[in-house]
């Protein structure tokens, strides 16, 4: 297969997956075992890549970024809220992210780990979906302190592969009372700092490798930032109109599905 080629399938995959609740990173360690192609030439690629997934949840909401920064002028209670709570739920993965990165990226390696993990996180979607009753707080400013930090938190877990930013963050306030569509748009919100975090300091451990040979260079970098930017935009619009509809329970089950088939290939 060639380099372009792959690049535009790993773009899909990200593009897909950034903001599900199915772990973006975990369907691009499948993809590197299921495909065949080497994992470490392409690491660097699926880092950067995820600038083109945030980029469109800033175009997909920009009146709403926009309409905060102007009330953060006018020092507007509900704009100073929302931007509070986006830094305080970053806080715990900024801290835990950089202390352990070494132990995280040894993790990376591991189709078997991504797995399990979705099939774990599959089980406790349906769970949540099934037995926790819908929140009734509504709104990214609105959510109380207390829950903000508890939804940073949550999100730590993704630092596992296969357990998922999204789905982490999801589930967590969810379980905290916070509605779905709310529960959703926080998880988009917060992927901004936080991933903005990781790749920056991907980017910084990794500097001297942007040009190297061993790694995927610029050019194809640039076809999956752009194909992962396009898919994100429509996958993003789909998820909140499929949310609102049936909830969380079909990644679930999803979930499932590609973690034991995942295991059964692994395991012959």
């Amino acid at each position: 297969m060639s380099d372009p080629i792959t690049a535009i399938i790993l773009g899909i995959v990200e593009g897909v997956t950034e903001f599900l609740p199915v772990s973006s990173t975990g369907h691009l360690i499948l993809a590197s075992t299921l495909l065949g192609y080497d994992a470490d030439y392409w690491a660097l690629f699926n880092i950067v890549i995820q600038l083109g997934a945030i980029l469109a949840i800033v175009v997909l909401y920009w009146r709403t970024f926009w309409a905060v920064f102007q009330g953060l002028l006018r020092f507007d209670p509900t704009s100073v809220r929302f931007v509070r709570n986006l830094l305080v739920a970053f806080i715990p993965a900024a801290v835990i992210g950089a202390a352990l990165h070494k132990k995280i990226e040894a993790l990376l390696g591991s189709a078997t780990v991504v797995a399990v993990a979705l099939i774990v996180g599959g089980v406790a979607i349906i769970g949540i979906e099934r037995f926790v009753k819908e929140g009734n707080v509504k709104g990214v400013a609105d959510i109380p302190l207390p829950k903000v930090i508890g939804i940073g938190f949550m999100q730590c877990l993704a630092m596992i592969p296969g357990v998922s930013r999204s789905g982490a963050t999801i589930l967590g306030a969810l379980t905290l009372g916070v509605e779905r569509r709310t529960a959703a748009e926080f998880s988009f919100f917060l992927a901004i700092p936080t991933m903005l975090g990781a790749t920056v300091l991907e980017l910084v451990t990794k500097r001297h490798e942007l040009t190297a040979s061993s790694h995927a260079g610029m050019g194809l970098i640039a076809i999956g930032f752009v194909v992962a930017f396009v898919v994100a935009l429509l996958v993003v619009r789909w998820f909140v109109g499929l949310v609102g509809r049936t909830g969380f329970s079909p990644f679930g089950w999803y979930r499932i599905a590609v973690g034991a088939l995942a295991l059964v290939f692994l395991l012959k």
